[in-house]
């Protein structure tokens, strides 16, 4: 058994007189020693300097780490099928973390207590790859209160908060490992998971380190793998960009190419793509891609333009949760315009994170029939897709900045017609582009993060595993990657809702959770937008009692009461004067839910560009 000792604020795990195991007194050395280092001079150190835990074991050897204090322990296996092995280059929501560079069995995070690390950089976030613990069993998410010292000797506050690493909210990890393992029992069928969190900077200021919350108690540990300063967007603006909606089975794509059709926004002179590996528990590899302008269906205006990852490397492999993104390469991306963005899978891929709305047809060529990224013509690419799997994002040089709208159904253009690029987005995209240069309006990239069946406050997919819904986490659990990560963000648009009333949530609670997503956005120094939520009688589950709960959100949407930085009252928009509750038939897709063509682009021409 162990008991806790207090020194100087900071926690020392002691044996006692009893027995006690190697781990743990291998445990409490680390510990003491870290607290050594941490004590010297009081100056900020390395984070690796004050790794005082062992959170790794061989699946052989589960007794040589005790991450929880009960024995327990990440898989190094997992961890290494995940593409998270020792010293793993991870890009994760657009900050680079690197897991610890250390063998199972050795110290490779840090249990925080006020310790003092030394970290540097600009940016909008640090981004902290983090985890709870409690050695009685899955707890509660544990928070914290650290600081941030920046160079000017100016500080900030934050508060920093991590999922227990065993029973935490599955829509928000990093990485969900399938097993545990245990010194006593052996490996354990149950989920790991590890986070990716991120406290906002003060813009402009360079940080030169960094104070761990205080120790949460004897309850529970927080635990720190690693920290970065998350860099801001380099003078990138995204052009396109869709939001990872589920994990699907693909049945098989082996040496396979698939040749995606998206659709710009703003152009530039030089590009590159973002491809992401959400949901996912295990690597994959990218053989090769490409760019390119589209001619008709799968073919090209000219030969594609090859893509490269880490400065200078055809391919890449991505690790599970993580993204990549290509090195910049000169090609003139034309606004307004589809392009043609080709991926080359050389192994065996049975499950993809999807956006599926896509409303656009997109290719891919035959199993077997190999790398095709190169290839102009079309002749190749006999098989068809409805959906955009690993793709998020087209950035360009250049542009202003970005708008995102984050939405549902209607955002994504369900029931708009099929690749004709008539979502209200679209139709917002094509209006700032003409807007001329003294009009005070900037040409803003807009990037669409609409999930059809998505809610503000419930996930719809849970965030973890293969699934035929693709109906997203819900959008609190997804903002970071979708918005606060977006390149460039300057505006979020929030239009949603109507499936969280539909479905029985309470008014009180969708608008909480608009609150909370405005406030973590202006945090992070972007405007914040709300739109009202368009009325559906006449859909099968458009019941009275869930007009009365859109009416109550929509009453507090238009109150404001500063909670947003403007609205927009797409409901006045949409509405039938006659009958409120329902759509002006005008506008009606014929379901009653969704607008069609012509009210979508009522929507998307309502929008006062100077609110944005």
């Amino acid at each position: 058994m162990h008991r806790r000792l207090w020194i100087s604020s900071v926690t020392v795990l002691v044996a006692t007189a009893t027995a006690v195991g190697p781990a743990l007194t291998a445990t409490a050395r680390d510990r003491q020693a870290a607290v050594s280092a941490a004590s010297t001079a009081a100056r900020p150190l390395p984070l690796e300097r004050l790794f005082d835990n062992r959170a790794v074991s061989e699946d052989a050897r589960p007794g040589d780490a005790d991450f929880d204090g009960a024995g327990r322990s990440l898989s190094a296996r997992d961890l290494r099928e995940a593409g998270w092995g020792p010293g793993a280059r991870l890009d994760l929501d657009g900050a680079a973390l690197r897991f610890p560079d250390r063998s199972p069995g050795s110290a490779d995070n840090v249990r925080a207590d006020g310790q003092h690390l030394r970290l540097k950089g600009r940016g909008n976030a640090i981004s902290f790859l983090v985890a709870a613990t409690s050695p009685g069993g899955p707890a509660q998410p544990v928070s914290g209160n650290g600081s941030v010292r920046y160079r000017d000797g100016s500080r900030s506050a934050y508060t920093l908060t991590a999922g227990d690493w065993r029973g935490g909210p599955l829509g928000t990890k990093a990485v969900a490992l399938p097993h545990i393992n245990a010194r006593e029992g052996g490996q354990l069928g149950e989920k790991a998971r590890l986070y990716a969190v991120t406290v906002p900077l003060e813009r402009g200021r360079a940080v030169s380190s960094v104070q761990l919350p205080r120790d949460p108690g004897p309850a529970a540990d927080l635990h720190v793998f690693a920290a970065s300063v998350r860099a801001g967007a380099g003078g990138w603006t995204g052009s396109w960009s869709a939001s990872p909606a589920g994990y699907t089975g693909t049945g098989l794509w082996q040496d396979r190419t698939l040749r995606l059709v998206v659709h710009t926004s703003v152009g530039g002179p030089k590009a590159r793509i973002r491809l992401e590996n959400t949901f996912a528990s295990a690597s994959v590899r990218i053989g090769h891609a490409s760019l390119a302008v589209q001619r008709e269906g799968a073919s090209a205006r000219a030969r594609p333009v090859r893509l490269t990852f880490d400065g200078g490397r055809a391919g890449k492999r991505i690790a599970a949760g993580a993204r990549a993104v290509s090195d910049p390469v000169g090609f003139d991306v034309p606004a307004d315009t589809n392009v043609l963005v080709s991926i080359h899978l050389p192994d065996p891929v049975r499950a993809a994170p999807v956006h599926s709305a896509a409303i656009q047809r997109s290719y891919l060529s035959e199993g077997g029939s190999g790398d095709r990224t190169g290839e102009s013509g079309g002749g190749d690419f006999t098989g068809s897709l409805t959906m955009w799997p690993f793709l998020t994002g087209v950035d360009v040089t250049g542009g202003p900045g970005s708008v995102v709208t984050l939405g549902d159904s209607i955002t994504d253009g369900v029931r708009s017609t099929d690749s004709a690029n008539s979502r209200w987005p679209n139709v917002l995209a094509r209006r700032l582009l003409d807007q001329s240069p003294g009009s005070g309006v900037p040409r803003y990239g807009v990037l669409n993060h609409g999930i059809s069946a998505n809610r503000v406050v419930t996930d719809r997919y849970p965030g973890d595993g293969i699934s035929t819904d693709t109906g997203g986490v819900s959008a609190q659990h997804r903002l970071e990657r979708d918005v606060l990560a977006q390149p460039g963000a300057r505006t979020v648009v929030l239009f949603e809702g109507i499936n969280d009333v539909r479905w029985g949530t309470p008014a009180a609670e969708v608008v909480a959770g608009m609150k909370a997503i405005a406030s973590r956005a202006r945090e992070r120094g972007l405007r914040v937008v709300v739109a009202t939520i368009v009325p559906c009688e006449g859909y099968k589950d458009c019941t009275p009692e869930v007009d009365a709960r859109r009416t109550e959100v929509n009453s507090f949407v238009r109150a404001n009461g500063g909670a947003f930085d403007a609205v927009l009252d797409f409901d006045r928009v949409l509405r039938d004067p006659e009958r409120p509750a329902r759509m002006l038939p005008a506008y009606d897709s014929g379901d009653h839910l969704h607008p069609g063509d012509a009210g979508l682009r009522a929507l998307g021409e309502s929008v006062d560009l100077r609110k944005l």
